[in-house]
């Protein structure tokens, strides 16, 4: 019984952290970003197109977190030695799936814009979709750049 409790906590585990996905929309800034200074140019939205952003693979938490549920359920399969095997088995298995559901977890809706800046230079750039709103052709915008990363606002 103590086993089934264990494995529903790190069950638990896996879903609440598979939920701390980065967000990669025009709205969101990392601490990091805050009280820095971006360089802002204006342009003009010429296409967008719906993409879909992957999930992360190389983060621990899908593969760690799927690797004790796996072993823990695998040890309560057969009894002395064919117990350890198993919980190896079920610990290898429930790492590939911890990290299938961690990449999927965080696959995002996206959007390739094409835009026409102020400067008659195009541009392309790739931001998750905020509050399923998609920019449209013909929409102003402003392009905001801080040392490489480029978000897209109104």
């Amino acid at each position: 019984m103590k086993k089934i409790g264990v494995l529903l906590s790190a069950v638990l585990s896996v879903s609440l952290l598979a939920g701390c996905a980065n967000d990669l929309s025009g709205s969101t800034y990392s601490r990091d970003d805050a009280r820095k200074v971006q360089y802002v140019r204006y342009g003009t939205v010429e296409s967008m197109t719906p993409v879909v952003i992957e999930g992360r693979t190389d983060g621990p938490i899908g593969s760690a977190a799927g690797a004790i549920v796996g072993g823990i359920a695998g040890s309560t399969i057969g009894g002395g030695r064919g117990s350890n095997i198993s919980a190896v088995i079920g610990a290898v298995a429930g790492g590939i799936v911890g990290n299938k559901i961690e990449e999927s977890a965080t696959r995002a809706q996206g959007q390739e814009l094409t835009i026409q800046m102020e400067s008659g230079e195009i541009i392309s750039v790739v931001q998750e979709v905020s509050n399923k709103e998609f920019f449209r052709p013909g929409d102003q915008v402003r392009v905001l750049d801080r040392n490489g990363t480029v978000r897209v606002v109104y």
